[in-house]
């Protein structure tokens, strides 16, 4: 399982990977009030009503800090995490934490009827028969308990952008491994290929903001900070570097001990469900 997020954004008025590091566990949105996707959680809102159907009302009255944390179930064994479309950064659980976690196909905003666990499901059969945009190819995980930095992730994995940089300097102050991935790069010739991905308003941004013809999660992340930008339309320019700035590896790429031999996931046991 991998949590995708922006590492280099703000949550309480701080940066995220500072206060992470001063926490040591990773929040809800309905603890910090911040999201890669929609701001909706919070009592009545979207986030909470999905929360309440799904889960059969058990965390209605529960704390926010006790609500389940989302991620996705890397399946396909991308380097750059399950479910990039919610940041470039993510982190890796170990596989004692699919343990706590429950899944559906496909993400909850759509309501769906398909869930399992880690020792019984058969949702990356319907993931795999299905044929989405790639920014929607994966399974959404719920994961139940406090996720702790220090024993719950296998490692901290960065966009190459942020070598250097604040970013780095505050993922060391983590208490996991830091790794790298292959980066997120669009050239604004190649974006401009695509502006019904998105829409034309969002190339035109993404060309405002890019960097002698480029765009990458930190030339983003620094638009986001000057205060100048919408976030919800940067998060439509990120989704299109995160859709073509990348080759969005193939199954097999990350080699995993514990992946039974022809399953699609590590420790996931694909049955009726």
């Amino acid at each position: 399982m991998t949590l995708n997020f922006h590492p280099d954004r703000s949550a309480g008025g701080r940066q995220i990977l500072l206060r992470l590091a001063d926490d040591g566990v990773y929040l809800s949105q309905f603890v910090t009030g911040t999201s890669n996707g929609g701001l909706t959680a919070h009592p009545g809102g979207d986030r909470w009503r999905w929360e309440s159907r799904i889960f059969g009302g058990a965390y209605d009255h529960a704390p926010a800090e006790e609500r389940p944390v989302y991620g996705a179930l890397n399946f396909r064994r991308r380097s750059i995490g399950a479910a990039p479309r919610f940041g470039s950064a993510h982190f890796r659980l170990t596989a004692e934490a699919l343990r706590r976690a429950t899944f559906c196909y496909p993400d909850s905003f759509f309501e769906p009827s398909a869930f399992g666990v880690a020792s019984r499901m058969a949702l990356i059969e319907l993931a795999e028969a299905d044929d989405p945009d790639l920014l929607d190819d994966y399974i959404e995980a719920q994961v139940h308990g406090p996720v702790r930095l220090d024993r719950d992730v296998e490692a901290l994995v960065l966009d190459p952008s942020y070598r250097g940089t604040a970013v780095e300097a505050a993922a060391r102050r983590l208490p996991c491994p830091v790794e790298w991935h292959s980066g997120f790069r669009l050239t604004i010739e190649h974006l401009r290929r695509h502006p019904n991905y998105r829409g034309q308003e969002y190339v035109a941004l993404g060309a405002e903001i890019a960097v002698d013809g480029l765009l990458d999660p930190r030339i983003i992340g620094d638009a986001a900070r000057t205060g100048r930008y919408d976030v919800q339309a940067l998060k439509k320019v990120w989704h299109c570097v995160a859709r073509f700035g990348s080759s969005l590896p193939p199954a097999g790429e990350i080699p995993d001990p514990h992946r039974p031999a022809g399953r699609g996931a590590a420790g996931v046991a694909c049955g009726a469900g």
